[in-house]
């Protein structure tokens, strides 16, 4: 079980026949080898071609919760959580509706993200920037719900960071127990380091690399732990230098960096989120963040899209 009040997603998924667990990947490194460091790739890619990496294991138990209501859900017009969504629901049967932030972008043809969304049978709702940014308070999300004729819905939130996706993250951290001695993850909610630290047990770190600014994520993982299991749990802590200018922002140096590891390891690297935790570990490695003998575990959360 995933949680005492948590459908078990196995039974409710197992259809969808996902690799779990997900295959951990040594790659030689001469950036890491030189330093005396062992680089694990733990390939959440890999868990299903469409609910992939993080988000099988994020939505997995709300989609399984949901229990064939529709379900509704938050994100901008690139959100890969919308787009997995909108996947799980096509796979399932059930309905999907999409709240997307930006009233501006009702009347634009939709870019291939949201398209995707579309495709997949997903019902897509436009809200101003000013509600969206108030989606989490109960007058405006009873508001949004009537907009979208969705008052009877299964609500997800932004990302998908709930107590039942932390849950669901637990079993990442305990697939990865004793492997290595620290475990790095990309962050943009905060749902999947803090099941992550809790599975990992005692003698493993749990590094997260945020890729939003403002420095506000320690308080929400600390808050979405409370929910999920009544208190903090695990040894994590985060690195704020390695967001490139925020979420959905890269640069040319991270392009480089991401075209370079593709071409050293075969393994695709996603942008907004992979390439900034595997430059951090590279970093990191650089400043002598880890002593000589450490094997460090790179969470692949996710894929290039498309």
């Amino acid at each position: 079980m995933t949680g005492s009040d948590t459908p078990d997603p196995r039974g409710a998924l197992a259809g969808l026949r996902p690799r779990l667990p997900s295959v951990l990947q040594e790659v030689v490194d001469e950036r890491f080898e030189r330093r005396g460091i062992r680089l694990l790739l733990k390939r959440d890619d890999l868990i299903h071609p469409e609910l992939v990496g993080n988000k099988w294991r994020k939505l997995a138990p709300n989609l399984a919760g949901a229990a064939g209501r529709t379900v509704l859900t938050f994100g901008g017009a690139y959100s890969n959580h919308l787009r997995a969504t909108a996947a799980g629901g096509r796979l399932l049967g059930l309905r999907t509706v999409g709240v997307v932030r930006g009233q501006e972008l009702a009347g634009r043809p939709l870019n291939p993200s949201l398209a995707r969304c579309a495709a997949d049978g997903m019902r897509l709702c436009f809200v101003d920037r000013s509600t969206y940014r108030r989606k989490n308070e109960p007058e405006t999300l009873a508001a949004v719900l009537r907009a979208a004729d969705a008052e009877d819905a299964y609500v997800v939130p932004e990302g998908g960071s709930n107590a039942a996706a932390v849950r669901g993250c637990r079993a990442l951290g305990e697939e990865l127990a004793g492997r290595a001695d620290v475990v790095t993850v990309p962050c943009g909610t905060g749902g999947t380091l803090a099941g992550l630290a809790a599975g990992l047990g005692d003698g493993t770190r749990a590094l997260g690399v945020p890729v939003l600014k403002g420095g506000f994520l320690g308080a929400e993982i600390r808050a979405l732990q409370t929910a999920a299991f009544g208190g903090p749990r695990g040894d994590w802590s985060l690195d704020d230098r390695f967001h490139f200018g925020g979420y959905a922002r890269t640069t040319p140096e991270l392009d480089a960096f991401a075209e370079d590891f593709e071409r050293r390891h075969g393994v695709p690297v996603e942008r907004l989120y992979v390439a900034k935790s595997l430059y951090a570990l590279v970093a990191l490695a650089e400043e002598n963040a880890f002593p000589r003998g450490s094997t460090l575990a790179a969470v692949i959360t996710g894929r290039p899209f498309p």
